[in-house]
């Protein structure tokens, strides 16, 4: 599991370190691994030309130290000082000494335009409120470069804990990190400027309460639901679909195609596209009498294509079960109703939604996902799925840890994907998992599913869902 950690966290973890280790060290071992990194990425370091882009303070004083050891490996290295007065003392004598040279910002852009690598070191974790005037042409200069950009720590002019990017800011290639991520190399928009991320191990010392979670394989693995030598389909689980409409029923079909391949043993289905549900998948338990009268589940969908059909909403979220709400329902839900519940809720809304829920714009919530699921979460007092390039999963309670996935693909927006995926939510709420672990669990498949369905082309939603079963064997194996 990857985990990110605030900046007042991780200011405390290097304090505590560097009262323990002779001065300079703590900055030795992220120059170390910020130059190797970028070794690797050059393949040829002899006779490279890099440009270093520093700003004062730690985060210019580790690309001025890295910036030497590659000098020291015949690099050609030049520094390009935004605050010449404010430079890393000990970081710039070493460059120095190492053979590399110091420029003014005025030649920067011809500098950039030569280079075969340009290190991005103008801001670091401390920096607040996007780049300064001075700063922003150098990191338009260093995006639109042909080199290589490795940014150190994070791309300057991203917010580190929320992963918003309030102006211009560098789009880096790759992202050396230090002992551990930060929240805005995990989230959007952030998250797109970072490229590929390298974590370097500097000794941290960290709290296991971590701000964002990243699940791996290995994780998802644990969590999914296996069934034992006396299992039957209702000690694994019965999920109820209730969604599509006489105008949307293949929103029904597609739920049910999620949660039928998503751990559960029956899926029970309540609506006016029976008929669409048993031509395609004719396992399915279906009724037309409603969610009371439909019979025992585990667990309920319920919201899909639903139209305004806010009777059976209302009467799915008083089941004393795990629901959840996604698409038609999430408009039709009321929110004393959700906030009343005992039983778990998961929300599953695409940022149009979540900005109605809020009352804000599209482009609020976008440009502040993680300010977004949290208070989505805290508002209705229920999990809530953020869906997106990255998904963000949030509990009610602010101490614990916002999820984070990132398997999915941009060809997953398309017309029903998230049907799907509300189906397999379900049936892991079904089959026994809490509202976070199924949300993120099934965030996770589903993402996996559809890069294996495309596999770089246009995709369906039925190919995701028929792509499930390779993930989850992908995942388990």
């Amino acid at each position: 599991m990857r985990t990110a950690y605030s900046v007042e966290t991780v200011r405390t973890a290097e304090r505590d370190l560097m009262a323990r280790l002779p001065e300079g060290t703590l900055m030795q071992r992220a120059a170390a691994g910020l130059a190797a990194a970028c070794a690797d990425l050059l393949g040829r370091v002899y006779g490279s030309r890099i440009v270093l882009l520093v700003g004062s303070g730690d985060n210019g004083g580790d690309a001025l130290c890295a910036g030497a050891r590659l000098a020291r490996r015949g690099a050609g290295v030049t520094a390009v000082l935004l605050a010449p007065e404010r430079a890393h003392a000990g970081g710039l004598a070493a460059l120095r000494r190492a053979g590399g040279s110091v420029a003014g910002a005025d030649s920067a852009a011809t500098l950039i335009d030569r280079a075969d690598l340009v290190m991005d070191g103008i801001v670091g974790i401390g920096g607040k409120g996007g780049l300064r005037p001075d700063a922003a042409p150098l990191a338009e200069a260093a995006s639109r470069a042909r080199a290589a950009v490795v940014a150190v720590d994070l791309p300057s002019g991203v917010d580190v804990d929320t992963g918003q990017v309030p102006g211009a800011a560098v789009r880096a290639d790759l992202t050396v990190t230090f002992g551990t991520h930060k929240p805005g190399l995990l989230v959007d928009p952030a998250r797109e400027y970072a490229g590929t991320v390298r974590l370097v191990d500097i000794g941290l010392e960290l709290p296991e309460a971590a701000q964002l979670e990243a699940l791996q394989h290995a994780d998802v693995a644990r969590m999914l639901p296996v069934p034992g030598a006396e299992s039957d389909k209702y000690r694994r689980g019965v999920v109820g679909i209730a969604a599509g409409s006489a105008r949307y029923p293949g929103a029904a079909v597609l739920a049910v195609a999620g949660a039928l391949r998503g751990g559960a043993g029956a899926v029970r289905y309540v609506g006016p596209a029976g008929e669409a549900v048993l031509t395609r998948f004719p396992e399915t338990l279906v009724s037309d009498k409603g969610p009371k009268k439909a019979g025992r589940v585990q667990a309920w969908v319920v919201g899909p294509g639903a139209g305004d059909d806010a009777v059976t909403v209302a009467q799915v979220l008083e089941a004393d079960v795990p629901v959840l709400i996604d698409a038609d329902g999430l408009r039709l839900a009321a929110r004393e109703a959700v906030g009343a519940r005992t039983a778990p809720t998961l929300m599953t809304p695409h940022a149009g939604e979540a900005a109605a829920l809020l009352g804000v714009s599209r482009e609020e919530v976008e440009g502040a996902r993680l300010s977004a699921v949290r208070e989505l979460a805290g508002r209705y007092r229920a999990t809530v799925l953020l869906k997106g390039s990255t998904t963000l999963v949030a509990d009610p309670d602010a101490k614990t840890a916002v999820r984070v996935n990132a398997t999915g693909t941009s060809w997953l927006a398309t017309a029903g994907s998230g049907d799907v995926l509300s189906g397999l939510a379900g049936s892991l709420l079904a089959s026994g998992l809490g509202a976070r672990d199924a949300g993120s669990v099934a965030a996770y498949l589903h993402g996996l599913a559809g890069r294996y369905a495309a596999d770089g082309a246009p995709v369906g939603a039925q190919d995701v869902a028929e792509g499930i079963a390779r993930a989850w064997r992908d995942v388990r194996d």
